[in-house]
Formats: structure tokens, sequence, C-alpha cells
């Protein structure tokens, strides 16, 4: 069994971060390691939650690690909050890095051409010398854009995806995987850059006219899972794409359906049966 360790905050409500990549990275059968970051009563969306920041834990922690000779297959990183944080985690990367694990990013900080509120471009900038100790990371469209200087669009074409993921290449990661990629109404895809082979993969499904919380972060963790089985980059994205959907469609059929996240719960036979472990 491999090891992943993951490192984002808790809400303990909210159906994002650490309780969505726990949950489903151990349901593919990988053992599931955490640093939280920080631990909120409820993800951001709710009102009045609270916040409990952890950044003076995360050295505690790995120094015991390092003294038990603890390591891990995968190191996977979600919202980070500060740059005190990037800080942090981009040594614990030098530390816990060997020649045969991976590092995967996911630059949680922005989305619909906006960043988040805490967050500002030298944040921005931070977080991509993060991914420049990465192997793979995975933003979306408005992510990549602060990254690589790129003006966002919401219309664009194909020559301006692959003109992002090779910007993205050249902050330093082997894979780049740009979410939230549609080339034609009613779809919505992924696509990824092998820079070592020069090789494109787009994967695309029907588009689910609805947005719900916590869909990048089933995305990630699922992908990430998905590694830590032996598939390869391009037979984990369709993977993680279609299960993401999947939970979006059965949110929308529940008519009690919780409204601050997606029933990835319910998801999980179809996940296991897709991966070939049911």
């Amino acid at each position: 069994m491999k090891r992943i360790l993951t490192i984002q905050d808790i809400s303990c409500v909210g159906k994002c971060s650490l309780t969505v990549a726990l949950p489903i990275i151990s349901a593919l059968g990988v053992e599931t390691a955490i640093i939280p970051t920080a631990v909120l009563s409820t993800h951001t969306m709710f009102s009045n939650f609270t916040f409990k920041d952890l950044t003076e834990e995360i050295e505690p922690i790995t120094n015991h690690w390092k003294s038990e000779n603890i390591n891990f297959d995968s190191i996977y990183t979600g919202y980070l909050g500060s740059m005190d944080q990037i800080d942090i985690i981009s040594n614990l990367f030098d530390e816990f890095k060997t020649d045969d694990n991976l590092i995967i990013v996911d630059p949680v900080m922005a989305d619909n051409g906006k960043l988040y509120p805490a967050f500002d471009e030298a944040f921005a900038a931070k977080m991509a010398t993060l991914c420049a100790k990465a192997d793979i990371i995975i933003p979306n469209i408005t992510e990549a854009s602060f990254m690589t200087g790129m003006e966002y669009k919401e219309s664009y074409d194909e020559a301006y995806i692959k003109e992002m993921l090779s910007r993205l290449a050249n902050l330093g990661a082997r894979i780049s995987v740009l979410t939230g990629v549609s080339f034609s109404e009613g779809s919505l895809g992924v696509m990824g850059y092998d820079k070592e082979n020069n090789e494109y993969f787009y994967y695309k499904h029907k588009k689910i006219d609805t947005c719900y919380h916590g869909t990048g972060d089933i995305f990630a963790s699922t992908f990430v899972g998905a590694l830590g089985n032996n598939l390869t980059w391009k037979e984990a994205i369709p993977i993680a794409a279609d299960y993401t959907a999947k939970c979006i469609e059965l949110t929308l059929a529940d008519e009690k359906g919780r409204w601050y996240g997606v029933n990835f719960e319910e998801g999980i036979p179809y996940l296991l049966k897709r991966i070939g472990k049911l």
C-alpha cells in the first residue's frame, strides 16, 4: 500500500479540502497522512465561521516524522493560507522529496478571473515558486493566468490553452494539468501537458450547468488517488473528471442535497468500479 501526504486546511463541515481528500484517497486504497494547515468550523461560504491557524504546528509534525524515518510515495498540497505556509511547505518538499516519489500541487487561490479575497498578486507569484518544485500541478485557468502573466479569458481557443500550458511548464513541473477547459458550448474538460515528451492530452464530458463548492478538491484528490493506484496521469484524468461530474449529478438529483457541497460519498461506489476495485 502506498502512502500519500496531503497538506491543506480542514473545514469541519463543508465537503472540501481535507474532509474530501482524506476519505477519497483512503477509499481508493491508499494510506493517507495529513497536515492540517488550519481548522475551520465550516468552509468560507458560511457566515461567522471560526478559524484556527496551525502554521506553527507544521514543522514540529515534520520533525517528528523525520525522527521516525517516515516517508511518502506522494505529497499533495491544496489550499495554503499564507506566504509563510508556502515557504514552510517548500522546505518540506526539499526534506521529503526522493528520486521515486511525486509532488503534486493544486495551487488553490483563485477562480472566475479573480483571486480569493485573502490573496494578492504577490501571493500568486509565491505560489508559482512552489509549483516550480512540483512534478505535477493542477491549476484552473484563473490560477494559471495569475502564475503565468497571461490575460484571463472566458472565451478562448486551443492555441490560448496550449500557450498557457507551455508557460506553466516553464515554471518547472514536468506535467501541467489545466482544469475547467471548454472548447465548445455544452462541454467541459481538462487538458494536460507533458513537457518532457511534448505531449498534450484533452478529455471532456458534458457540462453540467451548475456550480458547487469543493468540486476542484474532489477532482484533485481523485486524480492523486488514481496515481497512487499506479495509473498514469492520462489514465487518472478521465476517472477524476467523470467522478466529479457524477458527484454533481447525484447532488442535483437529491431533493435534500446540501447546498454547501456535493454528495461525493454517494458516488464512491461508482469511483471504485471505475478504478477496478469493485
